[in-house]
Parts: structure tokens; sequence; C-alpha cells
């Protein structure tokens, strides 16, 4: 089946041929699909589920590049210190001190107020192995910058990347994210084992 692509101009991009040309690449090769309809928004944060692989940010980050969107994603700023900090930068990779005062959801909300564009990507479960809640930083950093939300996932089952349901935090979690895990529940992991969402009544 053939990529299905919609994204609205109001999405930040980045054209550039080759790196277009390797994500495809990749994907093709390992034989993933995409099925990526954006919100027509210049400001937002995705997150990305299920993660239990490295494969998942291989996946993913060929993803973005195939589909040329400024996506930028948090690592530790040690990481940056090192000889690998430019190409993390290259890929989106923005350092953040954890034990910064205000800590990472301040940091990203004062982000969002100084750019008119960004896309900020996060994996909620925080860690490759099994969790039975998520992180909710995400989820305050959108409320704190009146972002939407942007469900992405990895499906290994479909070989396919796409994007779920999308919200504007409220306030009330039980209730925004109950359609957010309901859509999670139909994605295969990599390691299924160690995929979990939580159960709200």
């Amino acid at each position: 089946m053939s990529d299905r692509i919609a994204i609205g101009p109001s999405v930040p991009r980045r054209s550039n041929r080759f790196l277009r040309w390797l994500g495809g690449t990749i994907l093709r090769l390992a034989g993933w699909r995409l099925d990526v309809r954006l919100p027509d928004h210049p400001r937002m944060v995705i997150i990305a589920a299920p993660h239990t692989s490295n494969w998942d940010f291989v996946y993913g980050m060929a993803a973005v590049l195939k589909l040329e969107v400024d996506l930028h994603w948090y690592g530790k700023h040690t990481l940056f210190a090192s000889a690998l900090g430019p190409l993390l930068r290259w890929l989106g990779g923005l350092p953040v001190d954890r034990g910064a005062p205000g800590g990472v959801v301040q940091q990203t909300a004062q982000a969002f107020k100084e750019r008119a564009q960004l896309i900020i990507a996060l994996a909620p479960e925080g860690t490759r192995a099994h969790r039975a809640q998520w992180k909710r930083g995400f989820y305050y950093m959108a409320r704190a910058a009146d972002v939407p939300v942007v469900s992405a996932y990895i499906d290994y089952a479909r070989k396919e990347i796409g994007i779920g349901p999308v919200f504007t935090p409220t306030g009330d979690w039980d209730r925004d994210m109950k359609p957010v895990f309901d859509f999670y529940r139909g994605v295969t992991a990599k390691h299924p084992q160690n995929f979990a969402v939580e159960e709200i009544p």
C-alpha cells in the first residue's frame, strides 16, 4: 500500500532532498509505510509510542526525514557535549538540563513562547522497559504552552507509522487521555510485553 500523507502549510518544515531520499529509502527497504495527517498548526507536542526498542528511533527518524518536518526532541545535555553533539543537533536534538530550575516543563514552555513555530517530540513511556504508567511531562508542557498534543504511533504488526488522536490538554488527564490510551491498545510494539497503557474507567 502507498503512503498517505497530509501536512498543513503552517507546520514547520525543512527541505533537504538528500534527507528526504535517505528517510524514504530506509523505510522502503524495511517495508514500512506512512499514514500521517498532521494538524495544520505551527506549534505542537508529539508523543511517540510504543517505545520498546532502539529501532523505534531509527524508523521514526526515517519517517521525519522523509516528511521533511522540522521536528525536535530532547536529549541529556551531556550527550551534546560529546563528539556526537553536531550529529544530534542536525537530527533535531535539543540539549536539556533536567536539573535546571523549573525543569524540562518550564524550559519547554519558554521555548514555545520564543518561537512562532516549534514541534517537540517525546516518548511518554520514558524507557524501553515495561512501565505501567506514562510520564506526564508532555501533558504539562502542552498545557503550559497551550498547544495541541499529537499522538504518533509505530505499529510493527502493520509496519506502519502514523498519527492518531489529537487534542489540546484541558487539565483533566483522565478525560483527555482515555481516547489516547484506547487508541494505543490497538498498536503493536516491537516488544509487546514491554508496552503498557493506563487503564482509565
